[in-house]
């Protein structure tokens, strides 16, 4: 971990970089993409970007991780850098990209920070970077080393079903008939997609089918701008464009929100999307044929844009004790009967104890189930937390 003196200066610098973090990685990627553009072509998010999101994960991530070397120096937060490292695996960043990102981080900061930036301070804060890198080539190695499928594999569109207005299910096949690999219930593939003017982007998706199937099956929503962000360049070119035939590139499945092999009552909790993974978890659990309490907790706009919904309450009814519980924010005539009205309100939901608890969703839906849950008795350690988008870290915090 660090040594003494580079401790002592991180803490004491701390508050001037967090201060000034957001022009540091403002900075960064504009020497970054200016030096390599086909990083931002060809890998990087470029929606994220455009709506400054990722430089909020980079500022994010650093940051967390310094405050834990000096609040926690025997201790690394190895959840934290699983959850970027599985990222980063399923995107293929390589241990030779490091050295690029640390050339223009530190260059950024020297440009922000200016004389403040001592030798002292650029040899502590070069300790943080490269003891948070090589945490994660270890760990991306490792991934790497464990998986089935090395690189990305072409897979064919075999069947396409519309969900909802906004939802559109795709179920893929390897396009060389070889073996499928296995993975775990929860865990997400990166697709990488040629857009019309020749870059190459990536998004992840959740695996909806439980493990053993022989194809690959996820659900996509079609992201429309708000005015702040503009629209999902993936999602809105898988929806107009790929239909049955096509083929698609996919990486490997990660993901560190994985199901485990537990005898104790389970409360799968999302939101909108998020269903996603949920839908894998169920489907594995009545295969399996789980025997203790299951409370699936899911909220949504409406019964209409609730994707998945079929196979939600299908699995759940396959199971012998499980309890579908829905909330629906706008409750009309078409919705009485299908859930109850309003965001989450776990008061009347029995909660058994020892429960597990797996959520994924928007970060204030899952920081509110989180807080209901605690107030009912389920440990914090016993809450796992799947997060869309680059704010891998927050996980940890939620």
């Amino acid at each position: 971990m660090l040594s003494e003196q580079s401790a002592a200066t991180v803490r004491a610098t701390l508050p001037a970089v967090g201060a000034a973090i957001g022009e540091i990685t403002e900075r960064f990627y504009a020497r970054l993409f200016e030096a390599h553009p086909e990083l931002l072509r060809d890998l990087f998010n470029r929606g994220n970007q455009a709506a400054g999101i990722q430089k909020q994960a980079l500022a994010g991530s650093i940051a967390a991780f310094a405050t834990h070397l000096v609040d926690d120096p025997g201790q690394r937060p190895d959840a934290m850098l699983e959850r970027i490292a599985h990222k980063h695996a399923s995107l293929g960043i390589v241990p030779e990209q490091y050295p690029v990102v640390h050339e223009h981080l530190f260059a950024a900061i020297a440009e922000i920070l200016g004389d403040a930036v001592t030798p002292e301070v650029a040899a502590a804060w070069t300790d943080v970077y490269w003891l948070m890198a090589n945490a994660l080539i270890a760990i991306e190695k490792r991934l790497y080393a464990q998986s089935e499928q090395r690189g990305w594999r072409e897979w064919k569109v075999v069947g396409r079903t519309e969900e909802t207005a906004d939802v559109a299910s795709f179920r893929l096949r390897p396009a060389d008939d070889g073996p499928v690999p296995g993975y775990r219930a929860g865990q997400y593939v990166s697709v990488g997609v040629t857009l019309a003017d020749g870059a190459r982007q990536i998004r992840q998706y959740s695996l909806t089918a439980a493990p053993g199937s022989p194809e690959r099956q996820f659900a996509v929503k079609r992201v429309t701008g708000d005015g702040t962000a503009p629209d999902g360049e993936v999602s809105n070119h898988l929806h107009a464009h790929v239909r049955e035939g096509d083929v698609l590139q996919l990486s490997a499945p990660y993901g560190d929100l994985v199901l485990e092999d537990t005898e104790a009552p389970l409360l799968l909790a999302s939101a909108g999307i998020g269903v996603t993974p949920m839908i894998a978890m169920l489907e594995q659990l009545a295969l399996t044929g789980h025997r203790a309490r299951v409370t699936v907790v899911h909220a949504d706009r409406s019964p209409a844009a609730h994707a998945l919904r079929s196979d939600h309450e299908a699995y759940t009814a396959k199971l012998p004790d499980a309890e579908p519980v829905f909330f629906y924010e706008r409750y009309d005539e078409d919705t009485v009967g299908a859930g109850r009205p309003g965001l989450v309100d776990l008061t009347d939901v029995d909660v058994p104890a020892g429960t597990h608890a797996y959520l994924c969703g928007p970060l204030p839906f899952m920081r509110a189930v989180r807080a209901q849950l605690i107030e009912k008795g389920v440990a914090p350690a016993d809450i796992h937390y799947e997060v869309f988008g680059p704010d891998l870290w927050l996980a940890s915090a939620a």
